[in-house]
């Protein structure tokens, strides 16, 4: 089965470009990692913001027991600190200022914060005795607070000298940047790189948040001035160990993401890869010369592969119909060769064997024979030269008329030549070839036995319809379906080779043009159809 169409091949099911796909797989290929580190950092990052809210949730509650105890023990006003800010000042975020409720929410960002250098170390001063006092009392709940919240408590008083903190107490943090901030009455928080006792296990180093301790600063507000400050600090809880913790979880977005590959492998292999190895596979077998192999692929995949394997088909139907007619031609040829040498051969050969035994009459008969197989050999060979260049032929875009094809014909005796109507229309088709097409038709109704051929030419929608009609014989229905094979012809006899209309075909196919024999009443009538200028 022969198909000619690459629609035929392809059908008019919708199929994805390949542009898109490879664009689409790279956006999920892109999209993984990116999405990824997207939510490594947002997930890091909210990490730092839970550590400063339990810090601040720790020292609030610090900070009350601390203003407790400054009043409690009497300490005058002029020993206490730089009044508090206004509310809705800067010295902390309030949801409502007017109202009893002062929120303080976290800030710290790991992604536009700076990460500062590590805690400047205390300076020595000397506290307030009363304010040392308050620390004593006190050291023993930030003991078993840290014990538990792992957090490092430093009470701080009015002058930011250290009343309570293990090994810092009398020495003074008044220099630190948010401690500075807090002895002014403002909340202040910072990221700092942290210093530690022992290197942090290789897989920790992924996150930023385990080089990092967040630092609070909560000032401590006794009747409208600051009395003192609770600074705690803390490293956020580490995202390896974290998600370690969540290892359920992770496993099910790692076997997500595994599916994704595996699902854009797919994809990928059904799309693209699997149809270009099967059109090398009917590749390899058209080569090999199975006609089978010239049909449409189980699957294509892609728009564009589609409209490749559809041009390749063919492409290779057209050279193997292209190889068939070769083959035909080839045995056409050596066939009519065949016969004109062979009886020239067997002519020279009685001529050069019979020698003087020959009469005149005799050798003249041989002779002649010669002469006539030799020039028909040489009008076959000009007839094979004249379909080569017509089966060659490109179109120069030249125009011409029916009349003026007509007036390059020579004056022919036996038949005359009548158009009937359309003779000034305009062809695109050069004079020359249109009179070889016409010569050819005329020829073959003189062989024929016609002695008038008429033609009538039509013009619609850009097309020029010519009827070229006889007189003659016509004919026979038996070899209607033949007449434009190469070589046939039922006047060999008289000189005829059978190409006559294969070079008018070839001649009109060039210039976008078809022939076919139509219906006549009388003689044989040809339907031409051309471009028209």
């Amino acid at each position: 089965m022969r198909l000619t169409t690459s629609r035929k091949w392809i059908g008019r099911k919708w199929r994805p470009r390949l542009a898109t796909v490879v664009v689409a797989i790279l956006i999920l290929v892109m999209a993984l990692p990116l999405v990824g580190l997207f939510f490594f950092r947002l997930y890091e990052n909210q990490l730092i913001r839970q550590t400063e809210a339990e810090l601040i949730a720790q020292g609030a509650a610090i900070a009350a027991i601390y203003a407790q105890e400054v009043r409690d023990a009497g300490i005058l006003p002029d020993k206490l600190g730089a009044p508090m800010p206004q509310a809705g000042g800067s010295a902390s975020r309030d949801t409502n200022p007017d109202g009893p409720y002062r929120p303080i929410e976290p800030r710290l960002d790991l992604a536009s914060d700076y990460v500062l250098p590590t805690r400047p170390a205390a300076m020595q001063a000397t506290a307030d005795p009363a304010f040392a006092a308050i620390g004593t009392r006190l050291s023993g709940i930030l003991d078993a607070t840290q014990k538990t919240t792992l957090a490092g408590f430093r009470l701080l008083d009015p002058r930011g000298v250290v009343i309570a903190g293990r090994d810092e107490v009398g020495q003074s943090l008044a220099e630190v940047q948010e401690v500075r901030a807090a002895l002014d009455g403002r909340y202040a928080s910072a990221l700092r790189l942290r210093i530690s006792d022992q290197p942090a296990p290789p897989l920790y180093s992924v996150s930023r948040g385990t080089r990092v301790r967040v630092f609070v600063a909560l000032p401590v507000a006794v009747d409208g001035h600051v009395a003192g400050v609770v600074y705690v600090s803390r490293t956020p809880n580490n995202i390896v160990k974290h998600l370690y913790g969540e290892r359920g979880k992770v496993t099910l977005a790692a076997i997500a993401i595994l599916g994704g590959t595996l699902l854009i492998g797919l994809v990928f292999l059904r799309a693209v890869s699997r149809p270009i190895y099967a059109l090398i596979d009917r590749t390899q077998r058209i080569a090999a010369g199975e006609r089978d192999a010239i049909r449409p692929l189980d699957h294509h995949g892609t728009y564009e592969m589609a409209e490749l394997s559809a041009a390749f088909l063919d492409m290779a139907e057209k050279l193997q119909a292209r190889s068939d007619s070769i083959q035909t031609f080839a045995t056409h040829v050596s066939h009519e060769l065949k016969s004109p040498l062979t009886a020239i051969q067997g002519a020279a050969e009685l001529l050069r064997d019979s020698g003087s035994a020959m009469d005149d009459a005799e050798r003249r008969r041989f002779s002649n024979n010669i002469v006539t197989d030799a020039g028909r050999l040489n009008l076959l060979v000009r007839r094979l030269l004249d379909l080569a260049r017509a089966e060659n032929l490109a179109p120069s875009g030249e125009s011409t008329s029916v009349r003026s094809a007509l007036a390059l014909l020579p004056v022919d005796t036996r038949l005359a030549v009548r158009v009937e109507a359309g003779g000034d229309l305009t062809l695109r088709i050069s004079a020359e070839n249109a009179a070889i097409v016409l010569g050819n038709l005329i020829d073959n109704s003189a062989r024929h036995g016609a002695t008038l051929v008429s033609i009538t030419a039509a013009s619609a929608g850009g097309k020029a319809t010519l009827l070229v009609g006889d007189d003659g014989a016509g004919i026979s229905s038996s070899n209607r379906a033949r007449i434009f094979e190469p070589f046939f012809t039922t006047r060999r006899e008289s000189g005829g080779t059978g190409m006559g209309l294969g070079i008018v075909l070839a001649l009109l196919k060039a210039h976008d043009g078809m022939i076919r024999l139509v219906d006549s009443e009388r003689g044989t009538r040809f339907e031409i159809i051309l471009p028209a200028a």
